[in-house]
């Protein structure tokens, strides 16, 4: 079996409330192993016989739906790529200063060219941002509050949808993972 993470978007915002057990149970229920959650943000650690994240995030979302009433996109990382995501992130810390915060973006895919330049075109002396694989890093200089920068704009920018988690909490996430190893 292999562990992975489910982020998923929306979940506990916006008037969208779940409880971390329920949402655990629902997880259960499409037939997967070793389920738990972290934080009450949606993110949830459990264990699969698949193997393809992509078909995987499909198939949780298509379950989950009819489970929560909305549709909640999930974007599905093994444990070795939270891992390195997190790693990633933390050196980043230094470019922000102590009032600023590095978040990660979780996207479908890779970025296209289009796409960075697009998401490249938004960086001003506040927001910077760096292109991973399938993640995006935010790099804000100051308190998120005082940006002008946003997911939704993100999302318009981009044409495609995300989900943003801070660097501190995958910190934590990711230390918890190899603790279970």
């Amino acid at each position: 079996m292999a562990r992975y993470v489910a982020f998923l978007r929306a979940i506990n915002v916006g008037g969208r409330f779940i409880k971390m057990a329920t949402l655990a149970d629902h997880f259960r229920a499409l037939g997967h192993e070793g389920v738990s959650t972290y934080i009450n943000s949606g993110n949830v650690i459990f264990e699969t016989r698949a193997r393809r994240s992509d078909l995987l995030a499909m198939a949780l979302e298509t379950g989950l739906q009819p489970r929560l009433g909305f549709t909640s996109e999930a974007f599905v990382l093994t444990q070795a790529e939270v891992q390195a995501v997190a790693a990633t992130a933390a050196a980043h810390h230094g470019a922000v200063g102590s009032d600023g915060e590095v978040n990660v973006f979780f996207l479908r895919d890779a970025l296209t060219p289009a796409q960075q330049a697009a998401v490249l075109a938004l960086r001003n002396g506040v927001d910077d941002f760096v292109p991973l694989e399938r993640e995006l890093l935010w790099l804000c200089r100051t308190r998120q509050s005082a940006s002008k920068f946003s997911n939704a704009a993100l999302e318009r920018a981009l044409k495609t949808r995300s989900t943003a988690r801070r660097s501190s909490m995958l910190q934590g996430l990711a230390a918890l993972l190899s603790a279970r190893e």
